[in-house]
């Protein structure tokens, strides 16, 4: 396997270099939510301020203060622990009253607001997340690195699966590798390494369509994904592909690799499956644990995209949609 570090990058040689995260405020990530609590039901719904704390960790300590089981506590999306982040997590509580909420005391968490719902928040009920992130310590080519803020707010930036999801020194690729040749593993890694295991095998063909420079231009047997949405079709070379590729209403998709037949055709399926020999060992053990083709956009479009420019320090601020990396984001634009 090759490093996260040789996926090739759109921007190519990035001209300014940088310091991120060399201060916990200097990573500010607020979940953006597609619902709001009601005001009524079983679920105790909180909103936090957690700083230098993993998503899971709080929850384990919510579930201690609640006095109920960890599996009784839900929250959207996992955070990253270097920097200050907001999002909710719920905790059932039928028939019960609310804890004491004044007794909170949790290193590192602040509790912003809370208020009932009558449903469990699950993994992946997040429309995205915010962030605001302060980069320093500049050092380079600053018109290069405002010419290249530019074409990332233009063009938006390739859609890769960020280093994270790999477990250190990839250990997780390691793992799935192990899993898929027998080894018994616990039931919440499982679901950790088969993913891990397809997205190495998405980002190696997002990696080998950013050389031949068409990870956001139409290759003849094209899946499409609309901006936004997880809707896809099949290239049917209509006139208007292109355009709408330009305006980021659509976006050029690889596989995440499972069972059944692939919407791919032509030389996008062609590629695809070469890159797919490459690791017959990830391919074959998804297919056996049931998970079932589909597929996700190669290119990410980075909305709301600011920044500012101070001496040696630069701020910026944008938001993703849930499943995509402000990492991937930043390795566009600096070199840190």
């Amino acid at each position: 396997m090759t490093s996260f570090q040789e996926l090739a990058c759109a921007a190519g040689d990035i001209p300014t270099s940088g310091s991120i995260k060399s201060d916990t405020g200097d990573f500010l990530v607020d979940e953006i939510m597609p619902v709001q609590p009601a005001g009524e039901g079983e679920h105790l719904w909180m909103h936090i301020r957690k700083t230098s704390n993993n998503t899971d960790w709080v929850a384990r300590q919510l579930a201690l203060w609640a006095q109920v089981k960890p599996m009784d506590v839900g929250y959207a999306g996992l955070k990253d622990r270097h920097g200050v982040t907001s999002q909710w997590y719920s905790i059932h509580l039928p028939g019960k009253p609310d804890p004491d909420v004044a007794a909170l005391q949790i290193e590192g968490v602040e509790l912003l607001q809370h208020r009932r719902h009558n449903r469990k928040l699950k993994r992946g009920t997040l429309a995205g997340n915010r962030f605001d992130i302060t980069v320093r310590e500049l050092k380079g080519d600053i018109s290069g690195l405002q010419a290249r803020l530019q074409t990332v707010q233009q063009q938006g930036v390739p859609n890769y699966f960020g280093e994270q999801r790999f477990g250190h020194s990839l250990s997780n690729l390691a793992a799935a590798e192990r899993m898929f040749n027998g080894e018994r593993v616990r039931q919440h890694e499982r679901g950790l390494f088969l993913s891990a295991a397809r997205s190495w095998i998405f980002n190696q063909v997002l990696s080998q369509r950013v050389r031949a420079q068409n990870w956001n231009t139409h290759l003849p047997g094209d899946v499409f994904m609309l901006d936004g949405r997880s809707a896809c079709f099949a290239d049917d070379n209509s006139a208007e592909i292109e355009s709408r590729l330009k305006s980021l209403d659509i976006h050029p998709t690889g596989p995440l690799w499972g069972r059944g037949t692939s919407m791919a055709q032509a030389d996008c399926l062609q590629l695809e499956n070469a890159i797919a020999q490459q690791f017959p060992v990830f391919c074959s053990g998804l297919e056996k644990a049931g998970m079932d083709q589909e597929r996700r956009a190669l290119r990410l479009r980075v909305k709301d995209l600011q920044w500012r420019i101070d001496n040696d320090v630069l701020q910026l601020s944008f938001a993703l949609p849930a499943g995509s990396y402000a990492t991937m984001v930043l390795r566009e634009i600096i070199n840190g």
